[in-house]
C-alpha cells in the first residue's frame, strides 16, 4: 500500500477529488458534510495499476491547521490542490510551508475546478510557488471534479507518484503515530494511523502511553488483517488500555526499541525563532522551549517526552502568528547538558559536522544498541557491545597506566588494583577494562591488575630482618612481639607472601618459602612413624609452629598422617 495526503486551501476541492477517485466519503462527520468542509482527518482508498493507495484527506481551513499537520506529518507524498477559480490562497501558503519544512519531495500538483475558470494562471503561480520548495518539479495536472475532466490523467499521475516512493523496511521498529482513538462496542479501544515502516501482527505486544498492550486485531483498507506491513493506513484494536489513555499524538512503539526524549538538538530552516513554539512531529503537537545553538541549530525542550530519532523531521509553528516558523530535522535526540559558559555555542559548532560523531564525542562511549535506538549509524571504535569515540579510546591506555600507578601509590601493600576500581577511575564498564588494560601493557588476573613484585622500602627492610632470623633458625617463626617490633602487621605480611618472600603457615606464623621442603628432608631422617613431639624436637621449633607446619606438609603430600596422630614420609 502507498499513502498520500491532500493539501491546499479550504474548499478547493480536495475531498471532492478523493470521492471521485475512490467512490468513498472521506468526510466522516455529519458536521463536515453539512458545512461542506473537512474538519477532522478523512480516509479513503482505491486500487491503481501499481497497487492500493490510501488517502489522508486533511482540512484546509486555517482553524484546523493542527489537524492538517497531524495528517501530513507521517505521510511521504502529497496531492496538492489549488482551485482554478480562486488561485493561490493563504492556506495554500501555510500547507506548502509545512510540506517544505517536512522535506516532502514526492507529490502531484492538481489545479481543480477547471470547469469554472481558466486554469492557466493558477497553474503558473502554483508552479512558481512550488519551485522554491522541496516539491520543486512535481508533476502538474488540470482536472474538474464536477465533470470528470482529467481524472484518468490524475489516476495515472498518482500511480506514478506511488511507484516512485521508497520501499519501507518491513523489519524496522514500529512507530505508529496515533491520529484517531475511539471505542468500538464489543472490541474496545481502536487507534488509527499511518504505519511508515515495520510490521504489526495480531498478538504482538506494543508500547503506548507508558504501558505494554497486546494487539487484539488489525484492519487495513476496511478489511480485517492478521499482519500489516508499512507503508499502510491501519486500524489497531488494543487490549487492556482505556481509550482516554491513548490520544492523538501518542505512538504505538516496538517494545524497548525507542527512547523518549525530553531534550533534542535540531537543525532549523529559519533563524531568530521565538522561544515558545509548538513542535509538530508525526501526529503530535507539543509546546517546546527553543534555545538557539548556532545559525541553523537549536535545542528544543518539549512539554512532554517524545519517541524521536536522529533524522526525524517536524515543524515549529507559531500559533500566535498562525504561521509555520521553521522546519526541523532531528540531529540528536539525547544531547549533552549545556552547563558551562559558551557550551551552547560549542555545541552548535559540533553539530555542524556528523551528529552521530558529535554525540559519541560528547559521551565518550555508547552502547551500539543505544546508538541504533537514537537513530545513529554504527560509528566509533567497536569494543564488544560498546562504541568509543576514537580520541577517547586512544587516551584510555595512557589514563589506565596513570590510574594504576596512582592507585598503587595509595595502596602499596595490595595484591593489585581491582578491575571495578580501574573501571570507575576511567569511567568505562567492567567488560572492557581488560582490553583497555591490555592496550596499556597491563594484565588482569582474577579481577585485579596485579601489583609488581616489590615491597615498600620500610617493609622490605623488616622482611629482610625476618629472613635473617629464619636463616639462623629455619623453623622458629617470629612471634607476635618480634613482628610488632618490625612493624609487620597482617597487610605487610600478606604483601611479603604475595611477592614470594615468605609463606603463610597459619595466622601469625610465617616461614621462608622453602621451609616445607627443608622440613620434609629433616623429618625423613626420623625412624618409622613419628609424633608431633618428635617432629617438633627434630625441627627445633615450638608446638605453635610444628602443628600447623605438619598440617601444611600433609596438604602438600610431603607427609602422610596415620591413625594415632603419627606421620610418615611417603
Amino acid at each position: 500500500m502507498r499513502v498520500i495526503a491532500t493539501a491546499g486551501h479550504v474548499d478547493h476541492g480536495k475531498s471532492t477529488l478523493i470521492r471521485r477517485l475512490t467512490g468513498m466519503e472521506p468526510d466522516r462527520l455529519a458536521e463536515e458534510r453539512a458545512r461542506g468542509l473537512t474538519i477532522d482527518l478523512g480516509f479513503a482508498w482505491t486500487t491503481l495499476p501499481g497497487g492500493p493507495v490510501a488517502f489522508v484527506d486533511v482540512p484546509g481551513h486555517e482553524r484546523f491547521t493542527t489537524t492538517m499537520l497531524a495528517g501530513v506529518g507521517p505521510v511521504p507524498a502529497v496531492l496538492f490542490v489549488v482551485a482554478a477559480d480562486e488561485g493561490w490562497m493563504p492556506q495554500s501558503t501555510e500547507h506548502l510551508a509545512a510540506l517544505d519544512g517536512l522535506g516532502v519531495r514526492h507529490g502531484l500538483l492538481v489545479v481543480t475546478r477547471a470547469d469554472l475558470a481558466d486554469a492557466a494562471p493558477a497553474l503558473a503561480e502554483a508552479r512558481a510557488r512550488l519551485a522554491a520548495t522541496s516539491l520543486r518539479g512535481a508533476p502538474a495536472l488540470v482536472v474538474s471534479g464536477r465533470t470528470g475532466e482529467g481524472l484518468d490523467a490524475l489516476r495515472a499521475g498518482l500511480d506514478a507518484v506511488a511507484r516512485s516512493l521508497p520501499e519501507p523496511d518491513p523489519a524496522a521498529d514500529v512507530r505508529l503515530w496515533v491520529d484517531r482513538s475511539f471505542t468500538v462496542a464489543g472490541a474496545g479501544t481502536v487507534v488509527t494511523g499511518t504505519l511508515g515502516a515495520g510490521t504489526i501482527e495480531v498478538g504482538d505486544e506494543l508500547e503506548v502511553a507508558g504501558r505494554r498492550v497486546p494487539v487484539r486485531g488489525l484492519q487495513a483498507l476496511g478489511e480485517p488483517a492478521r499482519r500489516v506491513t508499512g507503508v499502510a493506513r491501519v486500524a489497531v484494536n488494543l487490549r487492556g488500555v482505556p481509550r482516554e489513555l491513548v490520544r492523538r499524538g501518542d505512538a504505538l512503539l516496538t517494545v524497548g526499541a525507542w527512547r523518549s526524549t525530553g531534550e533534542l538538538d535540531v537543525r532549523v530552516t529559519a533563524a531568530d525563532l521565538p522561544t515558545r513554539l509548538v513542535l509538530h512531529v508525526g501526529s503530535a503537537a507539543v509546546p517546546v522551549h527553543v534555545r538557539p545553538l548556532g545559525a541553523d541549530t537549536a535545542r528544543l525542550v518539549p512539554a512532554r517526552p517524545l519517541p524521536l530519532r536522529a533524522g526525524d523531521r517536524g515543524l515549529l509553528r507559531d500559533p500566535g502568528r498562525r504561521r509555520i516558523a521553521a522546519g526541523v530535522l532531528v540531529l540528536d535526540p539525547r544531547p549533552p547538558a549545556l552547563t558551562r559558559r559558551g557550551a551552547a555555542r560549542r555545541r552548535g559548532a559540533d553539530l555542524a559536522g556528523d551528529p552521530a560523531v558529535a554525540h559519541l564525542r560528547s559521551r565518550g562511549l555508547v552502547e551500539a544498541g543505544e546508538l541504533r535506538s537514537l537513530g545513529f549509524g554504527d560509528v566509533g571504535v567497536p569494543v564488544g557491545r560498546w562504541r568509543f569515540d576514537p580520541d577517547h579510546w586512544a587516551g584510555l591506555a595512557r589514563r589506565a597506566a596513570e590510574a594504576v600507578a596512582d592507585w598503587r601509590g595509595g595502596h602499596p601493600l595490595a595484591a593489585g588494583m581491582p578491575v571495578d576500581a580501574l573501571g570507575d577511575r576511567l569511567g568505562v564498564p567492567r567488560d572492557v577494562v581488560g582490553q583497555v588494560a591490555g592496550r596499556a601493557g597491563l594484565r588482569v588476573v582474577d579481577g585485579h591488575v596485579p601489583a609488581p613484585p616489590a615491597l615498600p622500602a620500610a617493609v622490605d627492610r623488616a622482611v629482610a630482618a625476618v629472613e635473617a632470623d629464619l636463616a639462623r633458625s629455619p623453623f622458629r617463626a617470629p612471634d607476635a612481639d618480634r613482628l610488632a617490633e618490625l612493624g609487620l602487621r597482617t597487610r605487610e605480611l600478606a604483601a611479603a607472601v604475595r611477592v614470594g618472600r615468605l609463606i603463610r603457615v597459619t595466622d601469625g606464623v610465617v616461614l621462608a618459602p622453602d621451609a616445607p621442603q627443608r622440613a620434609a628432608r629433616v623429618l625423613a631422617g626420623l625412624p618409622g612413624p613419628f609424633t608431633v613431639g618428635e617432629a617438633k624436637a627434630a625441627l627445633g621449633t615450638t608446638r605453635r609452629v610444628a602443628v600447623p607446619l605438619l598440617e601444611l606438609l600433609d596438604s602438600l603430600g610431603l607427609t602422610r598422617r596415620l591413625p594415632g596422630d603419627t606421620r610418615v614420609i611417603p
